[in-house]
């Protein structure tokens, strides 16, 4: 996750870099485009056997040529609160219905789904029902690296089952490559920050349990088979072209 997470810091700053000629309202123009983005992704397939509704919150760095054609990369932090899987810690409750803690107390065990995703794009712009020609229709396909597991915490309290790497036996880790579509609208202003864009999100992982057992099934052998980790839902953004200041005519008599 260190190493997307640097490549896509690493292109953002590259893309810092770029200038190109501003002329928004009477010309298609190329642009480097820097933007945040939240999205609302329900799950589908195996993904949904353990999680439901999950949040995407990322940055993308994209480029659009002066023909509409748009390739860029974005980097997704997931995040939810929607578990579904049932009796992971079954093992370890008492008699009494608890989990204890180190010293005794009743402890408080949380848990949330979690995750990390890093894609390639490329797709077009098709400036239909838009103020000027740099505007449009957005669609958009690439591929890219998913990850997803379960985070359990335990707060301040010390409960040693569920400590350093024994949380590996219950969390889950799911890695693999990930295919993904836009469909939707982007909005570059004639002039002003109101850059967004709009519309529909879906993503399709193909991944594999990187656990070789599950501390709740000890007897059930891990799948070793290709998951399908589904997602859709919307997604909106808000992003910032960077244009080149444009010179200043001069007149000599």
């Amino acid at each position: 996750m260190k190493v997307w997470i640097s490549i896509t810091f690493l292109v953002l700053i590259s893309f810092f870099k770029l200038l190109a000629q501003r002329n928004v309202r009477d010309s298609v123009i190329s642009s480097p485009l820097i933007g945040v983005h939240y999205g609302g992704n329900w799950t589908a397939l195996d993904l949904a056997d353990r999680y439901g509704f999950l949040n995407h919150i990322g940055i993308s760095a994209g480029y659009k040529t002066n023909q509409n054609w748009y390739w860029g990369v974005d980097g997704n932090f997931i995040f939810g609160n929607q578990t579904r899987m049932t009796g992971l810690f079954d093992q370890l409750v008492d008699d009494y219905g608890h989990i204890t803690d180190v010293n005794g107390d009743v402890a408080r065990v949380l848990v949330f789904p979690r995750g990390f995703n890093s894609n390639l794009s490329f797709g077009k712009l098709i400036p239909l029902f838009s103020p000027n020609a740099n505007s449009g229709f957005l669609v958009h396909f690439g591929a890219g690296y998913l990850l997803h597991h379960l985070r359990i915490e335990t707060n301040d309290q010390v409960v040693p089952q569920l400590e350093l790497d024994y949380k590996k036996g219950y969390d889950r880790l799911t890695t693999g490559i990930n295919l993904h579509q836009f469909l939707g609208y982007s909005f570059l202003a004639n002039a002003g920050a109101w850059n967004f864009y709009g519309g529909f999100y879906f993503q399709e992982g193909f991944t594999k349990n990187r656990r070789t057992i599950f501390f709740d099934q000890p007897a059930i052998p891990v799948s070793s088979k290709t998951r399908v980790d589904v997602q859709y839902g919307l997604r909106i953004g808000w992003y910032i072209p960077f244009y080149q200041r444009q010179p200043k005519d001069y007149y000599f008599d």
